[in-house]
């Protein structure tokens, strides 16, 4: 059955060098060819304010995120995909979806009191990171925090479930092999809408 997927691209350089691109446009490829709608979300391409007053929260977006709101509301899937810097997902990423919950977008006061409404409940989310060390030392050593953090604390609180990721390590070294393995288990997922 064709399912509506919302990617996002989340690196923050838009150089096709970056092996981010390829994986996206792979997941874009294999979802495409398997017959799903797809909406692609480019965060390099975008101008993203900083927010620095948690008054914004309470206020409607620029229009740029208004779009990208409309693109994730729509969806059945989200597709994120973004690297690894200083442990966690880059400034931008984190000001992106700052941005999006603006406005109850994702979370909503809760009248009763207690947990915020989860605004984004019946989608499901794939988050792929990756990183320069091998992803089993991000595992092991650091417990993957930056990705779990954004799993559970802004994925998860909005609603998302089942959220899964897959983590791509020692990506300025891997072989063309490696790298074609990397980019058609994307276009499986694409193909497979997960």
């Amino acid at each position: 059955m064709a399912k509506s997927i919302c990617l996002i691209n989340g690196h923050p350089h838009d150089d096709d060098r970056h092996f981010c691109h390829a994986l996206a446009a792979a997941y874009e490829q294999g979802a495409r060819e398997a017959g799903h709608d797809v909406d692609v979300i480019e965060l390099a391409k975008m101008d993203i304010p900083v927010m620095s007053d948690p008054l914004e929260f309470d206020n409607p977006p620029p229009p740029q995120i208004i779009e990208a709101q409309e693109k994730i509301k729509a969806a059945d899937h989200l597709f994120i995909v973004y690297p690894i810097w200083m442990g966690t997902m880059p400034a931008l990423v984190k000001a992106f979806f700052e941005q999006i919950s603006r406005n109850d977008f994702a979370l909503a006061t809760n009248e009763e009191g207690g947990w915020p409404r989860k605004m984004l409940k019946g989608k499901s989310a794939r988050v792929v990171v990756t990183m320069g060390m091998p992803s089993a030392a991000y595992k092991l050593f650091f417990g993957a925090h930056g990705v779990k953090g954004f799993e559970s604390g802004i994925l998860g609180m909005s609603g998302f479930h089942p959220i899964h990721d897959t983590l791509i390590g020692g990506v300025g070294g891997l072989s063309e092999e490696k790298s074609e393995r990397h980019l058609k288990h994307m276009r499986e997922l694409g193909a497979n809408a997960e």
